[in-house]
């Protein structure tokens, strides 16, 4: 579980971040949604120690990470995965060979130990046969999927991940959505996925965190959502026709 309490953080005396508190699950997929400029990603670089606030309390199973030494504070990111908005891998290796990077730098695992691990995380995400490939050589929807075997290969206790559906078609992103929430549950990850898309949002929002102009302005679930009088709230999710038939439909069924 991560909890942040009263945190405040301000660029040259703009405030971006106002007094926010938000709990975030283990075993869960919690959700940050927003529109652009909201704080949301202030909010996960403050979390993981990219940025650092001027005020409150940033808590990993309550140990505080803004007390921590740096030896502590490198302890612990060993225990966080990572799933960049545009997978971040690395050209140059193959497939096997990006999920076998963080644990050849991080881990005291023997050459054959890391080259099992890897694969087993390639299976995971059903990945198999495509151990000898390059990133160019394969789909956006299979990147995605080894950059969630490489942010799981240490068998991280929290797992961040930013815009993981972003320039994906439709069904892969559900596909990929799928995939965070059965990783999140087999392995009780505490899992913070930073979105804007919707379906994510209706399919897998097991706790959601609504920021709003540096305000945590809403929390809830994928089902509260449907009864939510928050109007900026509302705005966002339900901002086009389709989402505005989606909530209607839910309602007119008892959700």
């Amino acid at each position: 579980m991560i909890e942040v309490k009263n945190i405040t953080k301000s660029f040259d005396g703009k405030t971006i971040l106002h007094d926010i508190s938000a709990s975030f699950y283990e075993g869960k997929t919690n959700l940050i949604i927003g529109q652009s400029g909201s704080g949301k990603t202030v909010l996960v670089k403050s979390i993981i120690g990219l940025l650092r606030p001027e005020v409150g309390e940033i808590l990993y199973d309550g140990r505080d990470f803004l007390k921590m030494n740096q030896p502590q504070q490198k302890a612990l990111r060993k225990e966080i995965g990572m799933l960049f908005q545009g997978s971040a891998l690395f050209d140059n290796e193959t497939v096997l060979g990006n999920v076998m990077f963080p644990l050849k730098m991080f881990s005291d695992m023997t050459p054959a130990e890391i080259k099992d691990r890897a694969k087993f995380c390639l299976e995971r995400v059903n990945l198999v046969g495509a151990d000898d490939k390059y990133p160019a050589e394969i789909s956006g929807g299979m990147q995605k999927r080894v950059a969630i075997a490489r942010a799981i290969a240490l068998n991280p206790k929290y797992l961040f991940c930013d815009e993981p559906n972003s320039g994906l078609d439709p069904k892969t992103s559900i596909l990929i959505d799928e995939l965070l929430w059965d990783i999140t549950h087999e392995y009780g990850i505490t899992t913070i996925i930073n979105t804007h898309d919707m379906n994510s949002v209706l399919g897998i929002g097991e706790n959601i965190v609504f920021i709003n102009k540096g305000y945590n302005e809403w929390t809830g679930d994928k089902d509260d959502i449907f009864h939510s009088d928050n109007e900026a709230l509302n705005n966002f999710v339900f901002a086009t026709e389709l989402f505005q038939r989606v909530k209607k439909a839910a309602i007119s069924m008892g959700k």
